[in-house]
Formats: C-alpha cells, sequence, structure tokens
C-alpha cells in the first residue's frame, strides 16, 4: 500500500497561553533511531492520540496532564477544522504503514496554575514516560520555525487562528 491510501491518525494538539500570553513548549526527547529530527526542530506543543470512547476534548486535556502535568487549565477555544499535515515516508514506519500522517483538533487552554505545577520529566504523577526533557514560554508567532518542518504548516495555522488569543 502506497502512503497516500493510509489513513490519518486522529489526534490532538494543546496550545497553553500563560497570562501573559504566553505559550507552553517542550523540547521533544529523542526518539530513538527512527527519530529524525534535528536541532533546532525539537520545539513543539503537546499532542497525542484520541483514546477510544473519548472526545477530542477529553483527550486534550489527558494527553497536556501525561506529558506536562499540568491540570489547571481554563478552556478558551477549538480549531473549527481539523487540521492534517503527512509524515516523512521514513516515519510512517513508526507506526508499521498504517497512518499516512496525522489529523489534529487543536484546543487552547488558559494555564491558571503556578508554575511548580508543569513537571515534565515525571509528567502525569510519574505515571507517564516523559515526552520532553526541557520547556519554556514562547510567543505563538515563534512556533513554526521550531517544529519539525513537516508539522509547519499545521503550526501555520494554529497560530492564525490562535493569535488573538495572545492580546490577554
Amino acid at each position: 500500500m502506497t502512503q497516500n491510501n493510509l489513513d490519518y491518525r486522529p489526534c490532538v494538539g494543546v496550545t497553553v497561553f500563560n497570562p501573559q500570553g504566553l505559550v507552553f513548549i517542550g523540547r521533544r526527547q529523542s526518539k530513538g533511531a527512527h527519530d529524525i529530527v534535528e536541532t533546532p526542530y525539537l520545539w513543539q506543543m503537546p499532542q497525542g492520540g484520541i483514546d477510544e470512547n473519548e472526545t477530542p476534548k477529553e483527550a486534550a486535556v489527558r494527553e497536556l496532564y501525561e506529558e506536562t502535568n499540568i491540570s489547571s487549565i481554563t478552556y478558551l477555544t477549538e480549531t473549527p477544522n481539523w487540521l492534517q499535515y503527512d509524515l516523512p515516508t521514513e516515519s510512517t514506519q513508526r507506526w508499521k504503514g498504517k497512518y499516512r500522517g496525522q489529523t489534529q483538533r487543536w484546543f487552547a487552554f488558559l494555564f491558571t496554575g503556578s508554575e511548580n505545577e508543569i513537571n515534565i520529566l515525571s509528567p502525569g504523577q510519574g505515571n507517564h514516560a516523559p515526552e520532553f526533557d526541557a520547556w519554556r514560554w514562547e510567543k505563538l508567532a515563534a512556533l513554526p520555525e521550531l517544529v519539525v518542518p513537516f508539522k509547519r504548516q499545521v503550526y501555520e495555522q494554529v497560530v492564525e487562528l490562535f493569535m488573538p488569543l495572545t492580546a490577554r
């Protein structure tokens, strides 16, 4: 089966704004030999798959907690449509050729807690393997230049849709 005939993996992306209008980003940990990501494209917002019988919003809240330990949030908005990207051909091996890429519903939340709540090294109160090895707050507009090139178009759309939220 060619990559063009494969499905997209249903997924969510999470944009977390702090009260100053900056966005949480994490630096991805290496996934081993099949990981083709290089500096400076190691940064991204939390994201992940949608479990069976889970709404996209529920998945966004769960994934955020599992990757960052963040639970003190207020829902702001979500993208009106699903956003898609194709994986490079060599990356489809990670999913054993089942998916050609991801289709994502993006959610925006306001972080209402203390930064002490953020724990990327032992997320989900230690019940999940770390996705990130560093984190920081960043301007939303800067994100497309920090993410892997094959995700850049999705990040550009997220920036365009969520930019009004930066004027907090």
